[in-house]
């Protein structure tokens, strides 16, 4: 299967929104795109994510996706203007259902469980509430020395209700995960690196962006079947409580199954014997 080049690649129509660009092979760029609004999502920008993604793991030539904010934000999270006057109308228990309906979560990324493609978060600015549920979501976070991170909600009398509170405990444990949320506390990039462990890396604001490319060229060196394989059980794991019911569930997964019948793993195995370089192809669609 040959690789379309990146200028043949036509990623679904979307509003001004957001943004869609492919700047190295393999990887799709995502930029949420109301700079002047500190890229707070609208249910606009939250159907085009969905669309664009749905059609990202359905595209074999795309292995990675980097989600970055255009401006000096990279997300405020929900907009509250727009939550309030659906508060005012009487919309709370049409909240509710939609956050059980979108199984994808906040901005389409906060819970979304079904693509086993890695996301890398690109922090380029302060991310708060939903923001930084969707970080929390994402295998891989580069963050802006200067970027400040917060789950405020409480602050709002409203909860981080899409994907964060459950996560953020399961990373920093229960007392850290009770200090960002109970308190509404901002902490910098730093301590999500360091103290909360959220955050992979930090960078100057200069090299959010190439930092998050040079890792995904990386990623891309790897067999994108052994990638995503490898994601799912990921995923998997945080599912299930036993390490034997991810081992069984990962083996009888689309993507281990797909791993170990591939082309991909007959020529990264014939390349170690010949003591060359391999050359992945494009995964098979699950």
């Amino acid at each position: 299967m040959g690789n379309p080049s990146r200028s043949s690649l036509q990623p679904p129509a979307h509003s001004n929104e957001i943004k869609v660009s492919f700047p190295q092979e393999h990887v799709l760029l995502l930029t949420f795109n109301r700079p002047k609004s500190l890229n707070a999502v609208t249910p606009t920008m939250t159907d085009d994510i969905k669309t664009v993604l749905d059609w990202f793991d359905d595209e074999p030539s795309l292995w990675i996706v980097i989600v970055t904010g255009e401006g000096r934000a990279f997300c405020a999270g929900a907009d509250l203007i727009e939550w309030n006057k659906r508060q005012a109308g009487g919309g709370a228990d049409e909240d509710q259902q939609r956050i059980i309906r979108e199984a994808d979560g906040f901005a389409s990324i906060s819970r979304r469980y079904s693509s086993s493609k890695p996301i890398i978060a690109a922090v380029n600015g302060g991310a708060y509430g939903g923001g930084v549920e969707i970080i929390l979501n994402c295998d891989l976070v580069i963050a802006s020395d200067d970027a400040k991170l917060a789950l405020p909600e409480v602050k709002r009398g409203v909860v981080a209700v899409q994907g964060g509170m459950p996560r953020l405990a399961r990373i920093a444990g229960h007392q850290l995960a009770s200090e960002m949320l109970l308190l509404g506390k901002t902490i910098t990039a730093q301590d999500a690196a360091t103290r909360f462990g959220f955050v992979n890396k930090v960078v100057p604001k200069t090299e959010v962006l190439s930092t998050a490319l040079a890792w995904a060229a990386e990623i891309a060196q790897n067999s994108p079947d052994a990638v995503q394989s490898t994601k799912r059980a990921l995923l998997l794991a945080g599912r299930n409580g036993s390490v034997e019911d991810v081992v069984v569930a990962h083996v009888n997964s689309q993507e281990s199954k797909r791993a170990f019948t591939s082309d991909n793993i007959q020529e990264g195995l014939r390349a170690f014997t010949e003591k060359r370089k391999p050359v992945w192809k494009n995964p098979a669609k699950l």
